[in-house]
């Protein structure tokens, strides 16, 4: 657990629940499932004493389930947004040890670029002076957001205020952000592998035998392509909750806009990722079936160059048997000059066919 009080100009952070709410600005809350799991008892009681309020236990549910997908819902009192973010591995914690790690790589994903794909929920519930976040024991996002908030609060002040979230919503959308960009900087990864395949199938001397790898990443690519789906539209419902919100001065409505600004912004990453991974996908398919055309293609090529070998022979073959009958009466059988004049003739017959079928172009390549 990382609790942070986050002011205009200033962070600090503490390791328990804080006994009230500053006096201005926001605390931010940031929980391991597993510790939340067994927390949510003191964070119920922690935000009834200090905002009078309560999460639904439906949302509890939602927020504990680690298999649920991208979505946005909200109530009076808060807003809740669960967003899938990449990660490296499945991990699990013991209930008896929230904080440790049990790490299990995904192995059937294919190469170790492609089990970076696994993902795992992190769930977001906005007050108007708390923000909850509950990660995967693992989560990377957490870790780095917040030595963004202690580095930017040891800046000057006229620097920290411009780098400091100003609300719960504010930050949620940061951290969301940089979720997406995860996904942005896992493309050039992808597109690098995929290359590398086309190139084995393509080429008809590398031997291409990875077809586990590729069906697995194919699935992949479509996996992730869902779960992109699913952000785009909870991304959406968010942005047309923001419309809804009420505006009583100057402030809160630039604070409104840049909100809608923010959102915007990730909404337009993500269609970035949706259609990275849709050209990905077409790119795999549109390289199997050149492997499978060319695989074709050379199989006629070879069959051809049977075909013709076998037509320049056949006509040898019939001469041979021509001369094999058994009669009394064979007068070039007995002539000096009938072997040599039948292999001429044999010779001319082939030369002369396989120029023939050179001239078609059944023999080039």
């Amino acid at each position: 657990m990382r609790v942070f009080n986050i002011q205009a100009h200033q962070v600090s952070e503490q390791d328990q629940l804080p006994a009230s709410l500053p006096e201005h600005g926001f605390v931010w809350m940031a929980f391991a499932r597993r510790e939340f799991e067994l927390l949510q008892g003191q964070v119920q009681a922690w935000l009834q004493d200090a905002c009078g309020l309560q999460v639904y236990d439906l949302h509890l549910q939602d927020v504990l389930n680690n298999q649920l997908p991208s979505h946005y819902d909200y109530t009076s009192d808060y807003d809740l947004l669960v967003f899938r973010r990449l990660a490296r591995g499945r991990s699990e914690t013991d209930l008896s040890k929230p904080g440790e790690v049990l790490h299990q790589e995904n192995r059937k994903a294919g190469p170790s670029i492609l089990r970076k794909i696994d993902t795992s929920p992190v769930a977001f519930l906005v007050f108007d002076r708390v923000v909850i976040s509950v990660h995967p024991t693992d989560c990377a996002v957490r870790t780095v957001f917040a030595s963004r908030l202690l580095n930017a609060a040891q800046m000057a002040p006229a620097q920290a205020v411009h780098r400091l979230p100003v609300s719960p919503a504010d930050l949620m959308l940061r951290m969301v952000s940089s979720v997406v960009d995860g996904y942005l900087d896992l493309r050039r990864e992808l597109t690098r592998q995929l290359d590398h395949w086309q190139s084995e199938l393509i080429n008809p001397h590398a031997g291409f035998n990875n077809w586990s790898d590729l069906l697995n990443a194919r699935l992949t690519l479509h996996y992730l392509d869902e779960v992109c789906e699913d952000q785009r539209a909870a991304i959406k419902d968010w942005i047309d909750a923001l419309d809804t919100w009420q505006v009583n001065d100057t402030s809160t409505q630039e604070n409104l806009e840049m909100l809608r600004v923010r959102s915007r912004d990730v909404l337009e990453h993500i269609e970035r990722v949706v259609h990275h991974v849709g050209r990905l996908e077409q790119s795999a398919e549109t390289a199997v079936q050149m492997h499978f055309n060319a695989q074709s293609n050379r199989t006629n090529e070879i069959m051809r160059t049977l075909t013709v070998l076998t037509a320049i022979f056949l006509p040898l073959n019939l001469i041979t048997g021509f001369f094999g009958m058994n009669f009394e009466n064979f007068p070039i059988l007995h002539s000096e000059e009938g072997l040599y004049m039948t292999e001429l003739f044999m010779l001319a017959v082939a030369v002369g066919l396989a120029w023939v079928f050179w001239r078609k172009r059944y023999l080039s390549a």
